[in-house]
């Protein structure tokens, strides 16, 4: 993994560049890049140190990035950086950002205002969040993630199918528990400190791009950190472009990045939407011998039949047309799937004809 400084005249894939976010994304090509995961300065605006009841000191996040002396100054970064980019996105482009109470609402604002179109916004819901310790307020323990389109237009990915797998067969919310950095994933400096204090855990981003990419996508981070984006979409099989400005945060994540293996092209394959796959017309089967003319075919009721026409229509005892409107007349049903209606027999045993689609379809993507 090589740091490298910014080029205007390709695109840096794999890369982590050197500099200012706002400066970097204008140098890059427009319309170039699939998603954009933003984890921008949270503008804190903490008063003072913070202790425990013990009396030790808080590691809070006091570095001089996330220091703004206005909410007018964090905001006319927060334009400037959205517009450059919103001028990388592709048409069919979307942007994930994340943030805290600190600034998320200030972030929407801006980003419906440089024409984003918003489709969700999600809680990440912390299982396991720091304690509040001075017991004024409520633990805070969740961040907010808003998901927009490039604008209204845009056909974004959205992998429905994949994310109801990863949630156990049923369709994902828009709340995630899932736990902050702690143990082996929470990367320390030379010193056996946190290397950067808002380091998001690598479960995160691995809903995120596996939802809202596909692989050899590519995914721009402008507020790279440590590099959990670029790890994880290394794995995913996505292309990643980081920017980041502290030289020790580059380091850190061109040190781990390095260190990561992509899956095999197998593992990378996600669950997909049935609209998604290949048509296969049933006059198909018909043409390639997998039905013949004059077969029967069965409804799954085993209450009706049908025969095949050599034009891929059936045929029953007073109607005629395609598998889905002879299903729907026999059933008088308004609709019918035929491909899950239809059965045919082979050595006695009832077979639906929905398997020989699909055993096309998988003749497809060899």
């Amino acid at each position: 993994m090589m740091t490298k400084t910014k080029s205007a005249k390709a695109l840096p894939l794999n890369e982590i560049i050197a500099g200012d976010c706002i400066e970097v994304m204008n140098s890059l090509p427009a319309e170039s890049v699939d998603l954009i995961f933003a984890d921008p300065p949270y503008n804190l605006q903490l008063r003072g140190d913070l202790h425990r009841p013990d009396n030790s000191k808080v590691d809070a996040v006091d570095d001089a990035w996330d220091q703004f002396d206005s909410f007018k100054v964090y905001d006319k970064f927060t334009r400037a950086w959205l517009k450059a980019a919103r001028r990388l996105l592709k048409p069919n482009g979307a942007i994930w950002v994340i943030g805290s109470y600190h600034n998320i609402f200030r972030v929407g604002t801006a980003l419906q205002d440089a024409g984003f179109w918003i489709l969700n916004d999600v809680v990440w819901r912390k299982s396991n969040p720091m304690p509040n310790f001075r017991g004024k307020r409520f633990t805070n323990a969740h961040e907010t993630m808003i998901w927009a389109g490039k604008d209204e237009a845009s056909k974004y990915t959205f992998n429905y199918e994949a994310l109801k797998a990863l949630n156990d067969g049923i369709q994902m919310r828009s709340d995630w528990v899932l736990p902050i950095c702690t143990g082996h994933e929470r990367l320390k400096n030379d010193e056996g400190d946190k290397a950067h204090p808002t380091q998001k855990p690598e479960s995160l981003l691995h809903r995120l791009l596996v939802g809202s990419t596909n692989p050899g996508d590519v995914v721009l981070d402008p507020f790279f950190g440590t590099g959990t984006t670029g790890a994880v979409a290394k794995m995913l099989g996505r292309e990643f472009i980081g920017i980041e400005r502290e030289e020790e945060y580059r380091k850190v994540a061109a040190k781990r990045i390095a260190s990561v293996r992509k899956f095999d092209r197998d593992a990378l394959a996600v669950s997909t939407s049935k609209r998604a796959e290949p048509r296969v017309p049933f006059g198909q089967l018909v043409e390639r011998g997998m039905l013949r003319p004059g077969e029967q075919l069965y409804s799954m009721n085993n209450r009706h039949k049908a025969k095949v026409r050599a034009d891929g229509t059936l045929i029953g005892d007073d109607v005629k047309g395609s598998i889905h409107q002879v299903g729907a007349h026999l059933e008088g049903a308004p609709s019918c799937n035929g491909w899950t209606y239809w059965c045919f027999k082979r050595e006695g045993k009832t077979v639906p004809i929905d398997v020989l689609r699909q055993q096309i379809r998988s003749e497809m993507h060899d």
